[in-house]
């Protein structure tokens, strides 16, 4: 990609520290965001501004407001790093314009990156980037200098926006009940923006806290919350004797978690057990709205309850464009970002996260025993992702491959029935499914699976890597 250019991903525009992401880009791309709001909310637009724990975030943050304001746009900037979901929120109950987050949410420490956030309290739409990426100009000087002294004290306002979110989670979940149930909780914050808040909501004689610190690099790892990635909290949940474990990435939209016993619960698991507390244990109805890469079992479980069920392109903002305009119970992505009605329309991972703790504690049944009942209601569905980190022409080399037909046919055994396109190559088959689809931020080719027994679904994986030419597993 060439340096003058710059392109939003998945969920935002992402790029290296000092290397495509400079104050200088970032200016263009806040100045463009500026003629937009301009355009789209008049000269009365205002915009609520956040940032996580990543290097230089408050500078990004304060440099940002400094282009808002220089374009004559009312900022509220918040007074220390906070989560994606709290700025998402106070986007909407600030009555903003808009929401920036100044985040690179679960890549590489090199990383930082720019959200952002619609009126309604989540991710823009495609259409609203597309016009903001048209209206991004060349390079050129800046005016606007870097730091504090860039601020116009007459349209930055700064505010603590983690404490006016802590107010609405604590009304949102059972506290109370949590606490009473003497349940024990493990929470890693993996060095990000959640890091205190489970804590602060449950108190820390109920809490264990991991990487609770502010660290730029992260200690070296990708604050993504895979299983990979948390062995620590796996081993944290055992020893201290905990009931859950909670997990949140860079910005804390993303949540993964833990059973009683150290065993990864995954997204597809948690997004099927809200469905069937909400529905089942709360009386709520609404659709189910999944991504391509989510597992079969949602559909199952929507035929089951008679719930609607409709499955999207990777991405938040597809989802949370149907929470706007529809009547949407759950929905979510494989990769830990899950919403549930009577909450924001955004992925929230600690709100997630004390929601499943609170599901514990009102069904009486340990996690596993959750878990086991879904396999026991609507079959077993279990799911296996890997990461090819590559370069960039090799991912191309592959994907023009499978858009040219060179589709896998025969997979681990399983005989490919079915092929479809709608966010990536997936190949369906009686017994399962394997999708191969590119990151949106990274040199990266995710390969995903879903089979009737782990083994199979790990099998299907390494057969299509030895297949497409990326190693065998």
């Amino acid at each position: 990609m060439s340096r003058s250019t710059i392109k939003f991903g998945t969920d935002g525009w992402r790029a290296v520290i000092a290397d495509e992401y400079t104050f200088e880009n970032l200016e263009r791309v806040a100045r463009a965001t500026a003629d937009w709001l301009v355009e789209s909310y008049g000269r009365d637009a205002t915009v609520v501004i956040g940032y996580d724990t990543r290097f230089l975030g408050p500078d990004f943050a304060e440099h940002a407001a400094a282009v808002f304001a220089d374009e004559g746009i009312r900022c509220v900037l918040s007074n220390g790093f906070a989560t994606t979901p709290a700025i998402s929120w106070a986007t909407k109950e600030y009555g903003a314009s808009a929401g920036i987050v100044i985040t690179a949410s679960h890549n590489p420490p090199k990383y930082n990156g720019f959200k952002i956030k619609a009126h309604f309290g989540g991710p823009a739409s495609p259409e609203m980037i597309a016009d903001v990426e048209d209206r991004i100009k060349p390079l050129s000087a800046s005016g606007i200098p870097v730091g504090r002294r860039g601020l116009s004290v007459d349209l930055v306002e700064l505010r603590d926006i983690t404490a006016d979110y802590r107010r609405v989670l604590a009304e949102r979940i059972d506290l109370g009940a949590i606490r009473d149930s003497g349940i024990r909780v493990a929470h890693d914050a993996m060095y990000g923006a959640g890091q205190g808040l489970i804590a602060d909501l449950l108190g820390t004689d109920r809490v264990v806290q991991l990487h609770a610190a502010r660290n730029p690099g992260f200690m070296g790892q990708a604050p993504e919350p895979i299983e990979d990635n948390l062995a620590e909290l796996a081993a944290a949940v055992v020893r201290d004797h905990c009931d859950v474990g909670i997990a949140n990435d860079g910005d804390a939209d993303r949540v993964g978690m833990f059973d009683e016993k150290g065993s990864f619960v995954s997204s597809h698991l948690l997004l099927a057990l809200l469905v069937s507390y909400l529905h089942e244990h709360r009386g709520m109805d609404g659709s189910i709205v999944k991504t391509f890469s989510t597992t079969h079992m949602l559909d199952r479980i929507g035929e089951v309850y008679g719930l609607p069920v409709e499955t999207t392109k990777i991405g938040f903002k597809y989802i949370a464009s149907k929470i706007v305009d529809g009547d949407v119970l759950v929905g979510g992505e494989e990769s830990g970002g899950m919403a549930v009605k009577g909450h924001i329309p955004e992925r929230d991972g600690v709100y997630i996260g004390l929601l499943v703790t609170e599901m514990v504690v009102t069904r009486g049944k340990a996690l596993s025993a959750l878990v086991d009942e879904l396999y026991e209601k609507f079959g077993p569905h279990y799911t296996c992702r890997y990461d090819a980190h590559t370069t960039d022409d090799v991912k191309q080399e592959i994907l023009q491959r499978l858009g040219d037909g060179g589709s896998l046919t025969n997979i681990a055994g399983m005989t490919v029935s079915d092929f479809q396109t709608l966010d990536g190559y997936k190949h369906l088959a009686d017994e399962g499914w394997l999708l191969v689809r590119p990151s949106g931020t990274e040199p990266v080719l995710r390969i995903y699976s879903e089979a009737r027994t782990p083994e199979k679904a790990v099998e299907l994986v390494n057969d299509a890597r030895r297949q497409l030419g990326l190693g065998s597993g």
